[in-house]
């Protein structure tokens, strides 16, 4: 179990999104786990064999207990399945078993869980083909290999004979059961969703919570439906402790700065002008970059204080505090966000928020935050002094953009600006450093083209 986060000691398992015998690559989601803050994608850390699923769904896993067992190609020994001559040659098989007759097959490499498949579900490997890369048998490839069960017929009866077929009563056949994860289960059962004849989107056809949610009516009642009913106490909860821990642990300073922002309005109002309305840019995305890009200028506020000492990070990921429907703050990553054009960066908040709203966020951009931002100038907040969140040695908090007076050039008029502030960790920066930054991302502000 990855730790999703500073204060995070356990995870629930709701999903599984592979098996035993899948191949992975690096970054492909693997599983569901739930938080106290939020249902968060794990993603496997390299190219891999799924061997063995440990944590069975629902259960409550310890951060850095075993999930899954996951295998290289060079740790997985494949098993070899040689081609055969029909009705002579022997087919090859695992050292010391004994030696058969089975007709022409390709070869083919199996896992160990795949060749457990087979043999539990008497599936003879030499007469299946790899679907899989390299002509690897995969679990799908046993499971559509194996015998359809034959009907058990009751002793002391015999079978009608073939004459009398048509006077019995003909019984429509049963649908089949689509194949459900369990985190769709669970919301199907929240939304009053009925799971039969539901196409699935996941793999094999499964039905997956966002077919769920597609299918689900309108909300009428409870907002509560895109996470379990207890998420909003327990994630207050979680938020109260750290941020708690935090004021405790970390000698917090402050500064605040009024920044001039008539130079990105009117390069905004000129953008937008050209774009539909979808893609309009607002004033958070222009901030935005200059809070990554001034953290590029100032590298001192970007980082993390670990084992009493400041760890520069190496990349720019904006945390982005996001306020949940179900009660409780999350502050997932924009990743690279200092590399990214305003279009990009724009695009990225809406699909951030989205689904840190839906449940729907990665392990990376949970834990891989360098510097937080949080803005509540929608909420009419003028100014914002935030608690870090550590190990993050740095906060920016905006407020509204609102219209002062503003004497420029020896003139007054009156322009659009914003309070802009630092909360900073004075074991890891002072005051100059701090000023630094803000003195930054006001320079930067000035000259919007450049952002």
């Amino acid at each position: 179990m990855p730790s999703l986060g500073a204060d995070m000691t356990e995870g629930t398992l709701l999903e599984w999104l592979v098996g035993p015998g899948d191949r992975v690559h690096r970054g492909d989601v693997v599983a569901v786990v739930d938080t106290e803050k939020a249902a968060m994608d794990i993603e496997s850390f390299e190219d891999a064999v799924v061997e063995e699923l440990i944590a069975a769904p629902g259960s409550v896993v310890p951060v850095g207990a075993p999930l899954a067992v996951f295998g290289t190609t060079d740790t997985v020994p494949p098993v070899t399945v040689a081609s055969a001559t029909v009705g002579s040659a022997t087919v090859g098989s695992a050292p010391g078993a004994p030696a058969q007759d089975h007709p022409s097959a390709p070869s083919a490499h199996v896992t160990p869980p795949v060749r457990r498949l087979a043999e539990r579900l008497g599936v003879d490997l030499a007469t299946v083909v790899g679907t899989g890369a390299a002509g690897r048998i995969t679990r799908a490839d046993i499971e559509a290999a194996a015998p359809a069960p034959a009907p058990r017929a009751r002793p002391g009866r015999r079978r009608p004979p073939a004459a009398a077929a048509p006077a019995t009563r003909p019984v429509a056949p049963r649908p089949p059961r689509p194949k459900v994860t369990p985190m769709a289960r669970r919301l199907a059962a929240q939304l009053g969703v009925d799971l039969t004849g539901l196409t699935g989107r996941g793999r094999d056809g499964a039905v997956v919570a966002d077919d769920v949610r597609a299918a689900a009516a309108p909300p009428v009642a409870e907002p509560a439906a895109e996470g379990p009913p207890t998420r909003a106490p327990s994630t207050r909860r979680a938020v109260a402790d750290l941020m708690a821990r935090s004021k405790r642990e970390v000698p917090h300073y402050y500064l605040s700065t009024t920044i001039d922002l008539a130079a990105v309005t009117a390069m905004l109002t000129e953008r937008n002008a050209h774009l539909p309305v979808n893609r309009r840019l607002v004033p958070a995305a222009a901030l935005l970059k200059a809070a990554a890009l001034a953290a590029r200028k100032v590298p001192q506020v970007n980082g993390f204080w670990l084992d009493g000492g400041f760890a520069a990070a190496e990349h720019v990921n904006l945390g982005v505090a996001v306020s949940l429907r179900q009660g409780g703050l999350v502050a997932p990553a924009v990743l690279d966000a200092d590399t990214m054009g305003l279009d990009a960066l724009m695009a990225a908040l809406r699909d951030l928020v989205a689904r840190a709203r839906a449940g729907h966020l990665r392990r990376s951009e949970m834990t891989e935050g360098t510097l937080t931002v949080t803005n509540l100038g929608d909420r009419g907040v003028e100014a914002v002094f935030g608690v870090i969140y550590p190990p993050q040695v740095a906060l920016v908090g905006l407020g509204r953009v609102v219209a002062r007076p503003v004497a420029v050039g020896g003139l007054i008029g009156v322009r659009p600006v914003v309070t802009a502030t630092l909360s900073a960790d004075h074991r890891a920066t002072d005051g100059h450093v701090g000023g630094l930054y803000l003195a930054a991302m006001d320079a930067l502000l000035q000259k919007p083209e450049d952002l």
